[in-house]
């Protein structure tokens, strides 16, 4: 699954999770790959489980892509 790091800190930090915002800014791609980033995404505190958990809460909206 393919997700905007831009959009993706902006639901962080709209959930007040700033702390992994910014770990997410500073650490992923501008254009995450769930399957290939998924080492880096779990380093950031955001491990398979939790982001599906707010991608189920539509947080991200449009910005997936198939």
């Amino acid at each position: 699954m393919q997700l905007n790091r831009d959009e993706l800190v902006r639901v962080l930090r709209t959930e007040g999770d700033n702390d992994t915002a910014e770990a997410v800014a500073a650490q992923l791609p501008e254009q995450i790959d769930t399957d290939r980033d998924g080492d880096a995404l779990t380093a950031v505190g955001l491990g398979r489980t939790q982001l599906m958990a707010k991608l189920a809460g539509g947080s991200l909206g449009t910005t997936l892509s198939p």
